[in-house]
């Protein structure tokens, strides 16, 4: 088998991808960092110098922008499959390079298959309205139907069940309270927190994606669900975890559109990255989809039917082992 090439291997997502192809023993992994003249791009909460090693697979610069030379790359690497995690989300450096990145791929004579960034859920139209992150997304599932040797499925996966486990349950994201501040003992519930909500922790994403490289054929979509509860059940888990009860505020969701939504406490530690009415309106978003039941589609047939020896971490069981007392 050829190369295994993680764009966006140094973020959170994309690490924990790769730790996923290392742990198989299966592929030979290289990592994609994006390069800005002669920057690094390199979005981890734990990176540092030594992060090649650490990872323990080579990281080569990428300048997006130039797609013949991102194809050299890739031949010049014996990659045949392109796993994208990069962050679909514009900052610092620009939009994301999704779309150069499909482009390159489909150029490169040596790599045959792609995954596409997505590990999110399934998107309807003014989605686009309420998170930034949608747009690149769809552009890039236009772009996918463009290529014309290249085999390509993109992930969904849900909400990331990371952000209630965090820090008992290892997980490269950081600290981000949503709905539940478990460390906190507080809860902004929207709507009447019973509606199901699909969610998988990033470790199993990784697996199931690694799995996914020994299949003969990929369908344009595969999905992956960990779990699936309501949010009134994560805060009963958590309660129950915790020996206590909490503060409970439950939003309306005629009160969310209209931009209204209880702050938690442990939100704003994330104001010095992401300003707060910027955060606090992608939260909205996120509450209206768990509450409008966005997060509870049709599932179809997913890795979990086609991989059943992989056994994902379901949300009490995360939080148990996060929070739980001893």
């Amino acid at each position: 088998m050829g190369v295994v090439a993680v764009a966006g291997g140094t973020g959170s997502m994309g690490r924990t991808i790769v730790e996923a192809l290392v742990a198989t023993k299966k592929h030979k992994t290289v990592v994609l960092s994006r390069k800005v003249g002669n920057t690094f791009i390199i979005i981890s909460p734990t990176s540092n110098p030594d992060l090649e090693k650490e990872l323990g697979v080579p990281i080569i610069a990428v300048d997006y922008d130039n797609i013949k030379a991102v194809a050299e790359t890739l031949e010049q690497n014996n990659v045949d499959t392109v796993i994208s995690a990069i962050m679909m989300m514009p900052g610092p450096a620009g939009d994301p390079k999704e779309i150069q990145l499909i482009r390159a791929a489909d150029l490169s004579k040596t790599t045959k298959r792609l995954i596409s960034s997505d590990y999110g859920l399934p998107h309807s139209e003014g989605h686009d309205k309420q998170l930034p992150s949608v747009i690149y997304k769809q552009q890039a599932q236009e772009e996918l139907k463009t290529v014309k040797d290249l085999e390509t499925t993109r992930i969904i996966n849900g909400q990331f069940m990371d952000y209630w486990g965090i820090p008992g349950v290892k997980s490269h994201f950081g600290p981000f309270p949503i709905a539940i501040d478990i460390a906190n003992d507080t809860a902004a519930i929207p709507g009447d927190g019973n509606t199901p909500v699909i969610m998988t922790h990033t470790s199993d994403v990784g697996k199931y994606v690694a799995a996914s490289l020994d299949l003969e054929k990929w369908e344009p979509i595969h999905s992956i669900a960990g779990d699936k509860v309501s949010l009134n059940e994560l805060l009963s888990y958590a309660e129950a975890a915790k020996g206590k009860k909490f503060t409970v505020t439950y939003d309306s969701i005629e009160s969310l559109k209209q931009g209204h939504l209880t702050e938690l406490p442990g939100q704003a530690a994330n104001y010095n990255q992401i300003p707060k009415e910027v955060l606090q309106k992608l939260l909205v978003s996120f509450h209206l989809w768990y509450a409008e039941g966005v997060l509870n589609y049709e599932l179809g047939t997913t890795l979990n039917d086609k991989f059943p020896e992989i056994k994902p971490l379901k949300a009490k069981e995360m939080i148990d082992r996060a929070w739980k007392k001893q």
